[in-house]
C-alpha cells in the first residue's frame, strides 16, 4: 500500500491541503509535480511551488514545480505533457486548486463568480481531461478531487449559491467521469473534510484563530488521500468520501492526533451535516 515510484498531478499544491498530500505521497517515494500559479510568495499565503517542491524532495520524493493556471486549457495541458516527459507517465490527477467565496447572490460580482466557477468547475474538467490519456496507460490510475458529497439541500445553495455551485460542479465531473471511464479502470472520487482544516486559506477566508483552533490539520485529508490513491481502481470509483470515515474504514481509531487544538469542540465544515450518526465521536462547536 505504497505511492513509491508513482507519479502525482496535483494542481494548487504549493500550500494547505494540496502540499500536505504532496508531502505523505513524497514520503512513499513518489514522484510530483506541483501545478500552481504561486512562484512569487503571496503577501498573507505561505508557500510557493518552489518552497513545496524543496519541502518533497526533502521528504524523500521527487518534485517538478510547475508555473499553472488551471483557467489556462493550454498551460495545463502543456504542464501534463511536461510531467509525464519527466517521469515517463501518470499514475494519478489531484484536483485540489480552488477558490472560496462564501459571498450571498447580491453581493456576488460577475467578475468574481466567474474566477470560482473557471478554477473550481472548469479547472477540474479540464485537468482531469488533460490526464486522461496518460491516465489510460497506468497499472492504477486514480483522478481524486477536493469537493463534497452531492446532497442537494437547498439551505446549502441559499448560504453562498456561487460557491456551491461550482464545488457540485467539481463533484458532478467526479461522478460523470467514474462512469464514462469505468471501462479503462480510471477511478474517480471526491475526498471532502468532515470539519474545517487549519490553513492558511481558510484563516482568511473564514474568520481568523478561532476557526483554526476548532479545525483539524491538513494531514487527515492527506492520510485520507493516500488511503484512497492506493486503492485498487477498478474496485473503488464513484465515491464521494468524506475524511475521517475513510480513515476510521481503514482501521483508524484515534482522531485526537490531528486536531489543531486539542480540547476544543470541532467546527464542522460546509456541506456536511452535523447530525450525521457516526460510528466515532466527534464534538461539534455549537
Amino acid at each position: 500500500m505504497s505511492l513509491k515510484g508513482r507519479t502525482l498531478f496535483i494542481t494548487g499544491g504549493s500550500r494547505g491541503i494540496g502540499l500536505a498530500i504532496a508531502l505523505r505521497a513524497a514520503r512513499d517515494g513518489a514522484n510530483i509535480a506541483i501545478a500552481a500559479k504561486t512562484a512569487e510568495p503571496h503577501p498573507k499565503l505561505p508557500g510557493t511551488i518552489f518552497t513545496a517542491a524543496a519541502e518533497i524532495e526533502r521528504a524523500g520524493g521527487k518534485a517538478l514545480p510547475l508555473l499553472v493556471d488551471v483557467r489556462d486549457e493550454d498551460a495545463v495541458k502543456a504542464a501534463v505533457a511536461t510531467t509525464a516527459e519527466s517521469f515517463g507517465g501518470i499514475d494519478i490527477c489531484v484536483n485540489n486548486a480552488s477558490a472560496i467565496n462564501l459571498a450571498p447572490t447580491e453581493q456576488m460580482d460577475m467578475k468574481r463568480y466567474d474566477l470560482i466557477q473557471s478554477i473550481n468547475t472548469r479547472g477540474t474538467f479540464v485537468t482531469s481531461r488533460a490526464c486522461i490519456p496518460y491516465l489510460r496507460k497506468s497499472s492504477n490510475p486514480h483522478i481524486l478531487t477536493l469537493s463534497p458529497p452531492l446532497q442537494l439541500r437547498p439551505e446549502w445553495l441559499a448560504a453562498h449559491l456561487a460557491y456551491t455551485l461550482s464545488k457540485f460542479g467539481m463533484s458532478m465531473c467526479m461522478l460523470g467521469l467514474s462512469e464514462e471511464l469505468r471501462a479503462d479502470g480510471i477511478a474517480c472520487n471526491t475526498l471532502w473534510p468532515r470539519t474545517t482544516i487549519a490553513t492558511a486559506a481558510i484563516e482568511f477566508a473564514l474568520g481568523g484563530e478561532a476557526v483554526m483552533r476548532r479545525s483539524r490539520k491538513p494531514e487527515i485529508m492527506a492520510d485520507a488521500a493516500h488511503v484512497i490513491l492506493t486503492k485498487p481502481s477498478r474496485s473503488f470509483t464513484g465515491q464521494f468520501a468524506i475524511d475521517d470515515s475513510i480513515l476510521y474504514d481503514a482501521g483508524v481509531r484515534d482522531f485526537d492526533g490531528y486536531h489543531n487544538a486539542p480540547g476544543e469542540p470541532l467546527q464542522v465544515d460546509l456541506f456536511v451535516d452535523p447530525s450525521e450518526m457516526l460510528p466515532f465521536k466527534v464534538a461539534f462547536a455549537e
